[in-house]
């Protein structure tokens, strides 16, 4: 039996083993993935395989089995591979059948010839880290993983190994032929890249042509959708299902390395020899953008994927038996948690209980539904009152940043609005999408500091994104550009928006920050003392008590939405302009959220009051403000 450093270590001697032994029949492909899959279900053994995520590429071993926990940001054309061919044994010089599923380099001595090639279709997807991924979470990945780094036995020793954080801003080194002593012969591309309907084979060029290349004219962009992004991105080939697979989907893939330094070289030789005479319809900008550097932008061939709901390392997957038994311990504990928790915001918004109160119910929200366009269980928070011309804001993003998995600072100043790109837009020259601001994983946290707005005017495109903005906030959609026509994404990102008055923004509920008085000193000092260090046990307590309520199912009885009704009719008997059907939701909504907060799935009559009692406070809050500039709440 393999040992786990084998199926790690050289998970393609596996792959060849099964495709031996089934003698090339179709069952071999579902041995194959039936085999990975039953042994990164072992126990913990998924926390054995290095991750992209944590080690430089160079110290990672070529042609291993590796993970990436990754965002879907693009996905190119289907491309053809050789999935099954004959080479010619240099020894025996007899033809042996072999596979090249998994590879983007075949072996020495291809027939092409053959009667016995298969051709085979796959996908690639293009993925890079999680955009906005907080700091504490990629500590918690790295920290619990049991991996052994290997050094990489990928590129030639004249190359200087980089990490990815090195290779980001710089030109790849052109990749130096081996000695013909050592050699064995030409190399045959798996790879097949599409444009259009043209789909082509590749092989590498013979030694003459393989002269050192000067690199690219502009650094590669890495096509990050946040800016001052870090981390590998990589370019996932996928096999099988890929259809169940989306953009801005957040993954984890398991799969085989492959950083072989021909593809660098066919990246940038513009006179590689093609086999397909219609290769010339890719622009050499597509074939830049889709063949990358391989020390760069490394392949990793997917055996095994799971789609995360989450990308909190203190949770287990939300769909397994593990989360299960979790929910039932915290559950016990979450009185106290949600009381400290309520507490440390009430401090970190200085001294205000019942904008404390909103807040954590924001950051609990979470589209849990659509129904027809109206997305359920979205809560975009406007905290109005913020004082401008302090730091406030900035240190609220950043103890927010220290709860969540997710998050996003955005600043709303004019320049911002009119210089970056929020919407995700298609270049047809390069065939990729172009990453925007708003190609978010699900659930992160958005924060929109309007407190930054200075005067001016907003150009086309800072109209542009305004509309985004008004739209990702009411309807919990994207609708990315791709030219003539638009795609709309949906998504579920929540949504925080700090201004001084009420926002210029839509949102489905203001809270004015009403501090507590301080004398003018004082309240310098209160601003300076917001982050409170709190003891490890306790923040990863409100960690995994805002990401675990997220998951819990949730509903209300006939007999609560009788009495809840029959309260609405009442509310209304005497005065029918006092509360309107969106009152009546933003209530229902608030009380779902109250319920959860306090670990119940189900609406009870208390948590109604409750809900009720918050939306008076607010509301009667807000009186003032509402008499100054004429604006409902």
């Amino acid at each position: 039996m393999p040992s786990v450093h084998d199926w790690i270590d050289t998970p393609l001697n596996i792959v060849e083993d099964i495709f031996a032994q089934s003698n090339a029949s179709p069952q071999w492909e579902a041995k194959v993935l039936e085999y990975f899959r039953e042994k990164l279900m072992d126990g913990d053994a998924w926390n054995w395989v290095p991750s992209l995520n944590d080690l430089p590429l160079h110290n990672l071993k070529a042609n291993s089995l590796v993970k990436f926990r990754c965002f879907v940001q693009d996905m190119f054309d289907p491309e053809f591979y050789i999935g099954i061919y004959e080479k010619i044994d240099i020894t025996s010089k007899s033809k042996v059948l072999t596979f090249g599923k998994y590879k983007d380099v075949a072996e020495c001595g291809v027939d092409l010839n053959s009667n016995n090639t298969v051709t085979s279709e796959r996908q690639t997807f293009y993925c890079v880290p999680i955009p906005g991924e907080s700091s504490w979470v990629k500590e918690s990945y790295a920290s619990s993983s049991q991996a052994c780094a290997l050094p990489s036995t990928s590129y030639t020793p004249c190359r200087n190994k980089r990490s990815y954080e090195e290779d980001e801003d710089m030109d790849p080194q052109p990749y130096k032929q081996r000695d013909p002593a050592v050699g064995t012969g030409p190399q045959c591309m798996m790879d097949s890249h599409s444009s259009g309907d043209s789909k082509r084979m590749e092989i590498e060029p013979p030694p003459a042509q393989m002269s050192p290349s000067s690199g690219c004219s502009s650094p590669l962009d890495l096509n990050f959708p946040l800016p001052g992004e870090k981390g590998p991105a990589c370019l996932i080939k996928v096999y099988e299902d890929w259809e169940t697979f989306k953009v801005n989907d957040m993954l984890e893939v398991f799969g085989i390395l492959s950083v072989d330094p021909v593809l660098s070289v066919l990246s940038e030789d513009k006179d590689a020899l093609l086999l397909d005479p219609m290769d010339c319809v890719e622009s050499a900008e597509e074939r830049r953008v889709h063949s990358p550097p391989a020390s760069l932008v490394p392949r990793l061939h997917m055996l095994h994927a799971r789609r995360l709901q989450h990308n909190n390392p203190l949770l287990p997957p939300a769909d397994s038996e593990e989360n299960s038994s979790i929910m039932s311990v915290f559950l016990s504990e979450l009185t106290s948690v949600r009381a400290d928790l309520l507490d440390y915001l009430t401090h970190v918004l200085l001294g205000d209980v019942l904008a404390a109160e909103y807040l954590m119910l924001h950051l609990i929200s979470s589209v849990y539904a659509r129904r027809d366009i109206l997305p359920l269980g979205k809560f975009t928070l406007n905290l109005s009152g913020c004082p401008h011309s302090s730091t406030f804001t900035e240190q609220l993003y950043s103890i927010i940043q220290q709860l969540v998995p997710t998050s996003f600072h955005l600043g709303m100043s004019l320049h911002n609005m009119n210089s970056l790109r929020f919407v995700p837009q298609k270049d047809y020259t390069a065939n990729r999408l172009l990453s925007g601001l708003l190609q978010l994983s699900q659930n992160t946290s958005l924060f929109l500091d309007e407190t930054q707005l200075d005067e001016g005017q907003l150009d086309a495109a800072g109209v542009r994104n305004i509309t985004a903005l008004g739209s990702l906030i009411s309807w919990q959609k994207v609708d990315y550009d791709f030219g003539f026509h638009q795609m709309e994404f949906p998504c579920n990102i929540n949504v925080l928006i700090t201004s001084e008055g009420k926002s210029l923004l839509p949102s489905d509920c203001q809270v004015h920050l009403q501090p507590k008085r301080f004398p003018p000193s004082m309240m310098e000092d209160q601003l300076n003392s917001l982050h409170v260090p709190l003891t490890p046990s306790s923040i990863n307590s409100f960690r995994i008590y805002l990401s675990l309520l997220r998951t819990l199912e949730y509903s209300i009885s006939q007999e609560v939405t009788k009495a809840v009704e029959d309260d609405f009719v009442e509310m209304r008997k005497y005065d029918p302009q006092s509360i309107s059907a969106e009152d009546l939701h933003r209530m229902l909504v608030v009380a779902r959220l109250l319920s959860l907060s306090a670990g119940e799935t189900t609406l009870s009559l208390d948590q109604w009051m409750k809900a009720k009692h918050l939306e008076i406070l607010r509301v009667n809050r807000l009186e003032p403000q509402r008499r100054v500039n004429g604006n409902e709440p």
